[in-house]
């Protein structure tokens, strides 16, 4: 089982649209997929329709007395689970400090899916905290979402220096342009440039398009809806960039 993260310290760039993407085109791949929404604000579990109420709330599930795959859902797709957001994830990092182990808690509670699922993509709120730490402990790659400006590239420094303090195995950092606007001449300038510079950046880019941003209209994946869009394509090489 591989774990997949998709995170970056800096919100609203994309990565509940990747998580959600990337975990439906895992499964329309044939991989039995588990993804976790660990945002309190349960974009995720929106987009899939899943109801996000879970029995006991999120503290139950990071103390371990209910099993994880209890707390997991079945989604209207094939092959991909969900394992909601819970309004009790905004206190995450404390449940998670009170925990032995307390930064290797997140994989802890993964080991048992190993037998379930090929791939579990993580959800993350936007952040630099306990959780993240147990992200990055947890996950064998990082998707990190940049938008193409100056102060969102300069996150991908900040969390490979926040990286350097967690103790190894490192997973492996993939960052990714998104919601590019080829119209805009600092986008084209740093897409063009920045990737000659990073050996940690992705060849693909997802554009800002109108079909991506009618995911939280449709609650749907964009494969499901657009199959044949530059966007769906776009994730379906990100893949392949992260996996393949």
């Amino acid at each position: 089982m591989r774990v997949a993260a998709v995170y970056n310290i800096k919100g609203g760039v994309g990565k509940t649209t990747t998580a959600v993407n990337l975990a439906y085109e895992s499964a329309a791949r044939g991989l039995r997929t588990l993804l976790w929404d660990l945002d309190a604000q349960g974009a995720a579990t929106y987009v899939l329709r899943v109801d996000a109420r879970v029995k006991g709330g999120g503290k139950r599930v990071v103390r371990e007395t209910r099993p994880l795959v209890d707390a997991i859902k079945g989604s209207d797709y094939d092959r991909l689970d969900l394992l909601p957001a819970d309004f009790t994830y905004r206190h995450l990092d404390l449940l998670l400090d009170e925990a032995k182990k307390p930064t290797r808690r997140l994989a802890r509670l993964l080991e048992p899916l190993a037998d379930e699922f090929d791939l579990v993509v993580l959800d993350c709120p936007p952040s630099m905290s306990l959780l993240s730490e147990n992200v990055l402990r947890a996950a064998d790659v990082v998707l990190v979402p940049l938008i193409p400006t100056t102060l969102s590239v300069r996150t991908l420094d900040q969390l490979t220096e926040f990286l350097a303090t967690v103790p190894e195995p490192h997973p492996r950092l993939l960052g990714f342009f998104s919601m590019v606007d080829t119209r805009k001449r600092l986008h084209r300038d740093i897409t063009t440039e920045l990737p000659g510079r990073r050996p940690d950046l992705a060849r693909t880019t997802v554009p800002a398009l109108s079909v991506v941003e009618q995911m939280a209209q449709r609650r749907q994946p964009v494969a499901a809806y657009a199959p044949r869009s530059a966007a769906a394509r776009r994730y379906r090489e990100l893949w392949d960039e992260a996996f393949g």
